[in-house]
């Protein structure tokens, strides 16, 4: 099992960065594929980015060059590096675990076993 916190999440403007950390505890974290979802308000959680356990990345069309994804499995940590934040970035971001590898479904929530608990990220214009 892996238990997931997110943080880092704010009120940002248009055009600015931030950076989202997640922190897993769990002894199966650097075998976990791990990934970014969001949910805005009113709509379904859609996929951000993903990372393999070895650090192959997937992204979202609507993010791609934008945003980075990254882990450090000596901290048991994965990171979403977000660049020129648009407004309709704005969500509530959940980083999920999935155990071990996640194939071609990457970008499928029911990839993944385990969540955190989310943070919000606003974006004005």
């Amino acid at each position: 099992q892996v238990q997931l916190v997110e943080s880092g999440g704010g009120l940002v403007q248009a055009g600015d960065s931030l950076t989202l950390s997640c922190a897993a505890s769990g002894r199966t974290f650097s075998r976990s594929g791990l990934g970014w979802f969001r949910q805005a308000l009113g709509q379904e959680r859609e996929f951000v980015a993903a990372i393999t356990w070895g650090a192959v990345t997937y992204y979202a069309d609507s993010v791609k060059g934008r945003f980075t994804i990254s882990r450090d499995n000596a901290k048991n940590t994965v990171y979403l590096q977000m660049n020129s934040l648009k407004p309709e970035d704005t969500a509530v971001y959940y980083c999920a675990a999935a155990l071990g590898a996640l194939g071609s479904r990457y970008n499928d929530a029911r990839t993944y076993t385990n969540w955190g608990q989310g943070t919000q990220v606003t974006v004005s214009s």
